[in-house]
This record gives C-alpha cells, structure tokens and sequence, in this order.
C-alpha cells in the first residue's frame, strides 16, 4: 500500500519518479508494475485463505478446528462484499479528513479508466493537493486494498476463538470494518487523512492492520471473559502440523503484503522484501531462545509464533528502513511479543485465546514506534520531499501520536460494537454449547 511521507500535507507521496504525470495528462498504465500488484494481491490473500485458517485452526482444540476455519474463511466472503458495497469508497474516495466520500459506492465508476479501448491508470486523490498518479488500475489497486480488509478482521478472531456465536461473528465483522477499519484507514492512507499529516508513516499497516486488530482483540478477550476450563482443563493445540503449515504461508503471503505496499516493481519493492525476510527470521530466532532460557526446551509453536512477530513489526517499517534495522527490529518484536504472549496475559488473567494482542497489538506497537527510529530517508525519498522519512525523535513522537490515536479509537468504537451486539444478540456461546464444541453446536459437523 501506498503510504504517505512526512510532507503527506502537501501532498508528496512514495512513486517513483515516472509515476508522476503531468496534471491534465491520464497517467499510463506500467504493465510490470501491474503484474507485480497482481501477485502481490493473490499473496496477500493467501495469507488468509488457507494461511490464518490453517495456523489459528491448528491451535484450538479438535472440537473447535472447523468452526476456527471457516471464521477466516466466511470474514474473507464478508469483508469482500462490505469492501465492494462502501468500506472502499469511504477509505480511499475523496472526503474529509476523517472519512472518504461516496463516489465509489458499490464501486461506482469503476471502470472510468477505459477510454476507447485504452485502459488508464488512476489518480489517487484526484483533484486534492496531495494528489498521487499511479501506474497501475484502479481495479488493481481497490483489489490489493481489499484483502488488507479481510486479514484484519480475521486476525481478531484469535483473541475469541472458542467461545463466540457464528452469528455475532459476521455482525461484529461487517460493523468493525466500516466504524473500525475504514475511518483509520482513511486517516493513516488516504492523500487527505489527518494523521498522515500529523507527519507518521506506515508501510503496509502497523497501525491498520496489526495495532488496530490486536487491540480489538483485547478488547474482545475481556468482554466476552475466558474460556470454561482454562487453567483446569487441557487446552492443547489440536495439531501444530496445521499451525507451521499455516505461519509458512503467512510468511511467503508477507511479501505481497510489504513488497506490494510499494505498488510497483521498483527498488523499494526489493528493499521491503529483503527486510521482510531478516526481521521473519530475527523475530523467530528471539523468541526461541527467550523461551529456551526461560522454559529449557524451544517449542515449535514459539518459533512460528516468534516469526510471525517479526512479520509483524517489520511491516509498518519495511520500506523506510534498512536490513540492519530490520534485524534489530525483529529481534525486539520477537523477545518482547513472547513477554506480552506469556507474562503479561498470565498477570492481567485476560483470555487471548490464539495471543491475537500478543503478537499483532504488541508487535504492531514495537514496529510502528521504531519505524522512527530507524527510517532512512533516501528509501521514500521524492522530489518534493528530498530528505525523505529520517530517523528522529521528531519522527518517533509522530509514530507514537499515530500509535496512540489508533488504540483509543479501536477500543471505544470495539467496546460500544461488542456492547451493542451483546445486548441484542449475545456474543457468546452458553457453557454447554462451549463444552460440546463449537463445530458440532454452530456447524453440525466434526472431525472423525
């Protein structure tokens, strides 16, 4: 995803140079480019169907496996459908500061970009100062945004698994997407969002993705309470196989996810792909030894769980700053997400059933506060911005601002929706549902 640099008020953002087109010229679609955007959406999709369904399904309980995967796989078909309807045009039409207008309601003009048999790039934020030829359709980029909408949703449910309604599921996602999602992502990558022009950054959605879906899965955790049994009852995973097979195919989806965030086939696109990579691999080998020193054996679980950390903080950061960078934020990531995962629950007592706040909200928050301090400017540099993103304490207290205004938002609006739902609905399963499992009680089918 495109993100905005510290002069996003006046418009410069991260293109390179030949993406720019002269104002009243149609910007020309780059066929590398596209096809690179092409990939890179199928990559990210991938991490949702069958990634975060095979490694979130290969740490509930067997009586629970097939409800946890279809919840991954029902959020892709809703957000789909709530990304097409208005969750598009109100993240990324033109509109206020805080929310996108309608132009794009059920994808209105979508196909403005064919002329006479020639199909033309579009202008995100056309008509605005801060307007950003691309190179690529329209079609192409609403479609890589959409599948950022579907992992997010899916993510939280980590923190409920096993306990919540199928029903208040698919409610909770389509309210969240449009209260939760769209307004931040509108704010953090929109030409004409506010706390892009607050001067934050973030790369490929430390603070959309990751910090947003971790907090509402705390959120989440607390309000519905914990599991029946936990600390009496045996909650060991079902099957690890499926849980490393799962965190293999979110690491290869991560390249689409941060390589695709530079929207093109380009030297930033190498560069993210290059950080992506070392910070994986930092985040897995911290976690490993944190848990061997502390336990005396390294569990696969906490190596995968370790790399996905690692996935996660370098993704706010993955096209400012440099494999050095990468490294350390990985290693951080890694040590202090196994901290958030174990210590940290254990003390408050919240049930976060999958460690949903324990990797992507702690993760996230790590990643995107040190974007700031490792960001090397020549990476975003443009002609209106010359110096680029630079390491700062200026940069930092603006990664914190982003950090922070994403937190307060994401629970209040979580809360009043989780509140809401209970009232009408209820969010939970009753205790003798929870006892038979939710395959059996939601689904009326099991794995013999």
């Amino acid at each position: 995803m495109k993100r905005l640099s510290l002069a996003a008020a006046t418009g410069a953002l991260f293109l390179p140079m030949a993406a720019w087109a002269a104002p009243d010229t149609p910007p020309a679609i780059d066929t590398g480019d596209t096809a690179w955007m092409l990939v890179s959406t199928a990559l990210v999709l991938l991490m949702t169907i069958p990634g975060l369904a095979l490694f979130y399904g290969g740490m509930v309980r067997k009586k629970n496996v097939l409800a946890t995967l279809i919840q991954s796989f029902m959020i892709c078909c809703i957000a789909s459908m709530v990304w097409m309807v208005a969750g598009y045009s109100l993240a990324f039409s033109n509109g206020t500061p805080w929310i996108g207008g309608l132009s794009r309601f059920f994808l209105h003009g979508i196909a403005d970009g064919f002329h006479d048999g020639v199909d033309t790039a579009f202008t995100l934020g056309a008509g605005t100062p801060a307007a950003a030829p691309m190179t690529i359709p329209e079609s192409v980029y609403l479609m890589f945004q959409m599948t950022f909408a579907v992992i997010t949703p899916a993510l939280i449910t980590g923190a409920y698994a096993e306990r919540m309604k199928f029903s208040s599921m698919c409610v909770f996602t389509v309210l969240w997407l449009l209260l939760v999602y769209v307004p931040v992502a509108h704010w953090v990558w929109s030409p004409t969002g506010w706390v892009a022009a607050l001067g934050a950054v973030d790369f490929a959605g430390g603070t959309v993705v990751h910090i947003n879906s971790g907090i509402a899965g705390l959120v989440c955790a607390i309000i519905l309470g914990r599991r029946r049994g936990i600390g009496a009852e045996d909650m060991s995973p079902f099957n690890l196989t499926y849980a490393i097979i799962g965190a293999s195919l979110l690491w290869v989806g991560w390249f689409g996810f941060n390589a695709g965030s530079a929207l093109g086939a380009n030297g930033r696109a190498g560069m993210a792909m290059l950080t992506t990579q070392v910070a994986a691999a930092a985040g897995g080998v911290a976690w490993m030894i944190v848990e061997w020193l502390r336990t005396g054996k390294p569990t696969a679980l906490g190596i995968i769980s370790g790399a996905v950390a690692g996935l996660v903080a370098i993704t706010p950061a993955a096209g400012f700053v440099l494999p050095g960078g990468a490294v350390v934020i990985g290693l951080l990531a890694g040590a202090i997400c196994f901290w958030s995962a174990t210590w940290l629950k254990h003390r408050f007592g919240y049930d976060d059933s999958l460690d949903a706040f324990g990797v992507h909200g702690t993760g996230g928050i790590v990643g995107a506060i040190l974007t700031g301090a490792f960001a090397y400017g020549p990476l975003s540099a443009t002609a209106s911005n010359p110096t680029g993103t630079v390491a700062s304490v200026h940069q930092v207290i603006a990664q914190i601002e982003a950090v922070g205004v994403t937190i307060i938002w994401c629970v209040i609006m979580t809360t009043l929706i989780l509140k809401i739902l209970d009232m009408v609905m209820g969010l939970r399963v009753s205790p003798e549902e929870e006892l038979e499992g939710l395959d059996m009680v939601l689904h009326g089918e099991r794995i013999n």
